[in-house]
């Protein structure tokens, strides 16, 4: 499958003040693939390294960590030669051996010409860094996310329709009514399959979505596994319960989280651990309140107050016993958790196109879903899961702020009226 990080990957092969790069992402979200496919097009070779399969290859890194050493034992153990800029070293699933991790600290300083790529899905969970150094300003970081929509039409064989969706949102002219009815239907389907790759996979050989389902369990039930494996025993059951309870809580009115809504009485800080655990993981991110709507965002979140969104919304569906007919055909009794799988959805959205989000409301009155910084300007982004456009909050806001422009995602068509842009939700992955 294509993926969009794969220009990064490029782009930092090519830098001159180039860094070993560390890969970050949740399982399963198609690193080794995207990096082991990069390596086979863009190297004359290369050498891969998986400290969990292959616990030999630790003891290359237990003696010394000077880099021509432990090129000299890496050659000789994978029988291959290490070619400086010609050969990509690949250390995957490093937090299991975390005295690799520090030697890319001396890598960068004394053998950059040594192109390394390391992965790893737990590396803030599984790394001791009071006993062992992390190799802070040493290396270089992206992060991998599950497929987004626009790579869900790029594995689909739908390029034209994003050529399609791109230009009409820069142009603010409504799409045809045939791409515009086609592409609802394919964002309907990717709310139901999601991003996972496997998952995305079974998709498209099968079309048949209860294997499509079983994946999706699958997966949910290996985050399970390392929530038991890289935890404290304390820490486990409280951790699946956070964990299981983010898409319950989607399907709220009000979708902030609540603590009491896991356990009667519970207080913040009995899970904190556990949901710090989430995120660290990258299956889940927290998207914060804004008090103020004042520069730097960040510095005016309220750290108390947050909503909680799962890495995929196929995994989301599945968590919840969703079918695929009440997404495709719109079942009126899933109507609060539509809203909260389509708020979801624009967040990861969001996430992939590195903006930084908050939302916003009002002593009650009102609410933003999403509050993010455009080039100079704060926008105010308003999600709407059905045509129903008539938003009262963001009137509110409109009046209270004046941003320059407001955004307002629905099923609706492309537009500009009143100072709005009106995006599809099929096209949430133009807004950058």
């Amino acid at each position: 499958m294509e993926r969009k990080i794969y220009k990064d990957l490029l782009a930092w092969k090519t830098k001159k003040d180039r860094k070993p790069l560390i890969l970050q992402g949740a399982r399963q979200v198609g690193k080794t693939y995207i990096v082991n496919l990069f390596a086979s097009k863009e190297y004359a070779n290369y050498v891969y390294c998986n400290f969990e399969y292959d616990k030999k290859i630790k003891s290359l890194f237990s003696s010394d960590l000077i880099p021509s050493r432990i090129i000299a034992d890496l050659a000789h153990y994978k029988q291959k030669e290490i070619i400086p800029g010609h050969t990509l070293i690949i250390f995957d699933e490093i937090q299991a051996c975390p005295e690799a991790l520090t030697s890319l600290k001396y890598f960068c300083e004394y053998a950059n010409e040594y192109h390394i790529i390391a992965m790893g899905s737990l590396l803030g969970l599984a790394v001791n860094r009071d006993t062992f150094s992390f190799p802070v300003g040493k290396v270089e970081f992206m992060n991998l996310y599950p497929l987004d929509f626009e790579e869900f039409l790029m594995a689909t064989n739908n390029q034209y329709l994003i050529d399609e969706i791109n230009k009409c949102y820069e142009t603010n002219t409504p799409i045809s009514e045939a791409f515009h009815m086609n592409a609802l239907l394919l964002y309907k389907t990717y709310l139901f399959v999601g991003g996972m790759p496997s998952v995305v996979n079974e998709y498209i050989q099968s079309k048949n979505y209860e294997l499509v389902k079983i994946k999706q369990i699958e997966i949910l039930d290996s985050y399970f596994n390392d929530m038991s494996k890289y935890n404290k025993a304390t820490e486990i059951p409280k951790t699946k319960m956070i964990y299981e309870n983010i898409s319950t809580q989607l399907a709220k009115e009000n979708k902030k989280f609540k603590y009491s809504l896991v356990k009667p009485s519970a207080r913040a800080s009995e899970f904190e651990n556990a949901i710090e655990w989430i995120c660290l993981a990258g299956i889940a991110n927290r998207l914060y309140r804004l008090e103020q709507i004042m520069l730097p965002l960040n510095s005016y979140k309220s750290l108390q107050d947050f909503k909680f969104y799962m890495n995929d919304v196929g995994l989301c569906c599945a968590n919840e016993n969703i079918l695929v007919d009440d997404i495709i055909y719109d079942n009126e009794n899933i109507n609060y958790f539509k809203g909260g799988l389509v708020e979801n959805y624009v967040n990861n959205q969001l996430i992939v196109n590195k903006l930084s989000c908050y939302y916003w409301n009002s002593t009650n009155q009102a609410e933003i879903d999403f509050i993010t910084r455009i080039g100079k300007d704060i926008i105010p982004i308003e999600v709407k899961s059905s045509d129903n456009v008539r938003s009262k909050s963001l009137s509110v806001y409109v009046n209270k702020y004046k941003p320059t422009y407001s955004i307002k995602v629905s099923t609706k068509n492309f537009g500009f009226e009143n100072n709005i842009k009106s995006v599809p939700l099929y096209a949430v992955f133009c807004i950058k």
